[in-house]
């Protein structure tokens, strides 16, 4: 996939999988690649920037699998970040999707 086209969407991904249940990084590395192929490289300073703007909180678990996890948690303004870019997301992809089916707006 393009570079390009990962920037933005990526960090909508992090949002709306934390709106779902609290994650742990290597935890969101897995969900997002379900579906986009990314690297752990990708995701932890995108966390760090998001936790410096508030959008989330981390706090400790203990684990089966070896050392505490660190979870990531939305606070109410990532909680409220997350509706708008979701609702600008479906918007703004239906419009490409117009474009590139050639049909126009209703």
């Amino acid at each position: 996939m393009n570079i390009q086209f990962k920037k933005g969407v990526i960090e909508l991904c992090v949002l709306s999988i934390l709106s779902k249940k609290d994650c742990y990084g290597y935890e969101l590395v897995n969900e997002i690649s379900k579906n986009i192929v990314i690297s752990e490289g990708t995701i932890y300073p995108l966390l760090k920037r998001l936790k410096d703007g508030g959008y989330l909180t981390t706090y400790l678990q203990e684990s089966n699998e070896g050392p505490p996890r660190k979870y990531y948690q939305l606070t109410e303004q990532g909680k409220e970040t997350v509706v708008s870019l979701e609702n600008e997301w479906i918007s703004f992809s239906k419009g490409v999707d117009l474009i590139i089916k050639g049909g126009e707006k209703e």
